[in-house]
């Protein structure tokens, strides 16, 4: 049985990545940290739904036990672990000079070190098939940068940077490794903007709207399958022409 790792599912895009892998007919684990009634509902519906096996596990991606955890569990539960999508992150509004070492840390652990801990941990199953998808969810926020986000963009930056090498080295056995860059996506982490600075986004993305998380699931649904076995390494802009 193969099945696919999502951390931070209890969320927009998590949500959404977790009913097209399930579509996909991968068992599932969802990780969540703080929202359990919110993903052990959602593994509920992607069971009766869809047929498959859904496991929902508390994980703070900032811990490496935990990690380590959740991963044991999945391979003593499935066969094979073919897919992980490092979803899990936090996002934070904040002038430079007004950002703690707090904000620092728990922005670089959770957006980065977070993705560094699962792939740690599921690489060696994946080498050990000669085979794996491994998907992180960047930003475009972490190519270009945003005002007023410097800890967010570096954290994403670095993670397009970690997808890139790490692409390059597990490539000869059978793993790809990508990057979904989403642009302004209408999720919870949207709550923060009043309605202007919404119309703002939305008049300067050239397709004329916002972005949904099953726009970013479509993404990670396309590099999750067979048919993307010779893309690695990319960067998958989501971002209606923002950038």
């Amino acid at each position: 049985m193969s099945a696919a790792i999502v951390t931070g599912a209890s969320g927009g895009i998590g949500r959404a990545v977790a009913v097209a892998l399930a579509k996909m007919k991968y068992h599932l684990v969802l990780t969540y940290n703080t929202h359990k009634e919110e993903c052990e509902s959602l593994a509920q519906v992607i069971w009766e739904n869809y047929g498959v096996q859904v496991l929902a596990m508390k994980c703070d991606v900032k811990s490496p036990q935990e990690v380590k955890e959740v991963v044991k569990t999945a391979v003593n539960s499935f066969e094979k672990i073919q897919v992980l999508v490092n979803n899990a992150g936090i996002a934070q509004q904040k002038l430079f000079t007004d950002i703690t070492d707090e904000d620092w840390f728990t922005m670089i652990n959770t957006n980065l070190s977070g993705a560094f801990y699962m792939c740690r941990e599921v690489l060696p199953y994946m080498i050990h098939e000669k085979s794996g998808r491994i998907i992180n969810i960047a930003s475009m926020w972490g190519e270009i940068g945003g005002s007023c986000e410097v800890h967010y963009s570096a954290a994403k930056a670095g993670l397009i940077g970690l997808t890139r090498a790490l692409a390059k080295e597990v490539a000869p056995s059978g793993i790809t490794v990508n990057c979904v860059s989403p642009g302004v996506i209408m999720t919870d982490m949207m709550s923060g903007f009043d309605e202007e600075t919404i119309k703002s986004l939305t008049e300067e993305t050239p397709v004329g709207r916002l972005g949904t998380p099953r726009d970013v699931a479509k993404a990670v649904e396309f590099l999750a399958h067979e048919s993307s076995s010779f893309i690695t390494g990319e960067i998958l802009r989501v971002n209606g022409g923002f950038f």
